[in-house]
């Protein structure tokens, strides 16, 4: 019989009950920060009991954001996540600083093996570069206050045809044959986000006026290049991104016009508009890989056990330990993520299934991360897991390609599995374009810290026709075109997330191009690189993968044509 029991991890430093309360926790830390240290394996020993108490409090707060991001209207659930960030993360900041400082003037630092711990310690020192005591208060406020947006958007649904739906179940309506229906279910979503439009401005001008403090406090002129540092960028730069988003213009914009104009004819339609974006060309009904949420899951984890039943393993897991919130229902927080437990060495997986094709594509995307928190759970160090963007969403955006080859488990009709496959390479070039869309966005909104809700929308609104803006006629639809960006989460939630999703795009383009010429080679590859978390420099877990770290102009050009290609196959 096989174990789907997930093994309680063995505390060695602090108590196996340590309840997560300051006046628990000041002992311990206090501990760490008298501790005397004699020689390097006096200093490795301190490492591995400061990642232990670091991954205890992760997934204590873990299972705070996540309970509060399922039900977004509990109010109880909301206090005890806004309990862990205004009464512990703003005394454990301090504490973290002189943590970090004590490693660095330890005088056997040197004597660490320096490839092990090279990333490691470069985190430390830009940590310590841009630490101000002045921001852990901000910090604080910022925590809290990016927060609401949750709450607003939750309570966000919609009544068409007499019954209540949320804002991603009503999407569906959007992919109806029936123009006039797709019409009213898109104008009834936008009227609903345009009534709490201005509740949403008043939030993030609030939230932009403490990020620029944050970032003044920490000697940067903005909060772009505060962020840069704050996230690690150590392998490339601003202007790196604007070269990027040159070459997305240059070489996938003209693909996907082309891909709208040949939309237009297959619908006989002499305009399209937002609302004809998602229907499928074929005439037909929108597709339905499974019925309800549970059979999402099971099909998922049949998709992954024919990958490698290894992976379905981990999956299966999940299910028996209940780590899965898949349904959209009202109060739910927006979106979809996958949470590392780190002292579980298990996620849980959070979205809004709504029993769409979409829903597949997002929880294979899911299942990728999954795949990757299961395989870095036995890493030495808790931050050794925590890897950089362009390698999580490497191994995420990799697994919606890789696991297309066993899509059939959702699509018994030919038909419907050749559709699936071509809607999914289709966005797979979409996302480029929209990733270049909200990340000049955001260089935009920080480096001009002044400006007010309109000229925020007008700069919007250049930016995205620039990119296409979405390839459809928005004309008698201004008011919620300017306003389309209020629906990203991460210009709210995790400011500057979202450039990553480009670069990993390309990454896993080359992965899935490898897996097609190479299947057993490429899945080990993939899955080696995975394994390193975040023990090597992002270009080294790129090679690992058998993969370039890489966006230049000819990269694009050279993954873009391979994906052209793929598409014309399929026919």
């Amino acid at each position: 019989m096989i174990n789907l029991t997930i093994p309680k991890k063995k505390r060695v430093y602090i108590p196996q009950d340590l309840e997560i309360k300051w006046e628990n926790l000041e002992p311990v830390f206090n501990e760490l920060l008298a501790r005397q240290i004699d020689n390097v394996a006096g200093l490795e020993q301190w490492l591995k009991d400061k990642s232990e108490l670091e991954a205890a409090l992760e997934e204590d707060f873990a299972w705070r954001y996540i309970r509060m991001s399922c039900d977004t209207a509990n109010e109880n659930l909301v206090k005890d996540f806004q309990y862990f960030a205004t009464e512990i993360e703003p005394k454990i900041a301090p504490v973290a600083n002189q943590l970090n400082q004590k490693f660095n003037d330890s005088p056997f630092i040197d004597e660490l093996d320096q490839q092990k711990y090279f990333v490691y310690i470069r985190a430390i020192r830009k940590a310590l570069e841009i630490y101000r005591d002045e921001n852990v208060e901000l910090l604080t406020k910022l925590q809290v206050t990016q927060q609401k947006y949750q709450g607003i958007t939750g309570a966000m649904s919609v009544t068409i045809n007499g019954q209540e739906y949320t804002l991603e179940q009503a999407a569906n309506f959007i992919k109806e044959t029936d123009r006039a229906v797709r019409q009213h279910a898109w104008e009834t979503i936008q009227q609903r986000r345009l009534v709490d439009k201005d509740e949403l401005n008043i939030l993030f001008d609030e939230l932009i006026v403490l990020r620029h403090q944050v970032a003044l406090n920490a000697g940067f002129e903005n909060y772009r290049d505060y962020m840069f540092q704050a996230l690690g960028r150590f392998d490339y730069t601003p202007q790196d991104c604007y070269h990027f988003h040159e070459a997305i213009e240059k070489l996938i914009v003209p693909i996907l016009k082309e891909q709208a104009e040949k939309r237009a004819e297959l619908l006989n339609i002499p305009v399209l508009k937002p609302w004809d974006m998602d229907v499928s060309t074929t005439g037909k009904a929108p597709l339905k890989p499974f019925k309800n949420s549970e059979e999402l899951v099971n099909k998922s984890i049949d998709c992954f056990n024919a990958i490698d039943p290894k992976l379905g393993h981990m999956l299966s897991i999940m299910k028996a330990n209940n780590l899965f919130d898949v349904e959209s229902r009202k109060g739910k927080a927006p979106g979809g993520y996958n949470y590392p437990l780190a002292e579980t060495g298990a996620p849980f997986i959070f979205m809004n299934s709504a029993n769409s094709f979409r829903d597949l594509t997002t929880m294979v995307h899911e299942g990728g991360h999954a795949v990757h928190t299961f395989l870095t759970a036995g890493l030495e160090l808790n931050d050794f897991k925590h890897c950089p963007s362009e390698v999580a969403e490497l191994a995420s955006m990799s697994m919606e390609l890789i696991s297309m080859d066993n899509w059939e488990i959702y699509f018994d009709n030919k038909e419907e599995l050749l559709r699936a496959k071509k809607e999914q390479l289709v966005d797979v070039l979409k996302t480029l374009p929209w990733v270049a869309v909200i990340d000049q966005f955001q260089h935009w909104i920080y480096t001009n810290p002044g400006h007010n809700s309109a000229d925020r929308e007008e700069a919007f609104k250049q930016i995205y026709t620039r990119f296409g803006a979405g390839f459809a006629n928005w004309e008698g639809q201004e008011k919620e075109f300017g306003n389309t960006w209020q629906k990203q989460l991460h210009l709210f939630e995790v400011p500057f997330y979202y450039i990553e999703y480009a670069i990993a795009q390309l990454g896993a383009i080359a992965i899935w191009k490898n897996y097609k010429e190479n299947p057993t080679k490429a899945l080990q590859q993939y899955l080696e690189a995975l394994s390193l978390g975040y023990t090597r420099p992002i270009n080294e877990i790129y090679e690992t993968a058998g993969i370039k770290f890489d966006f230049s102009l000819g990269y694009i050009e050279q993954l873009a044509s391979f994906v052209k290609d793929e598409l014309q196959k399929l026919g």
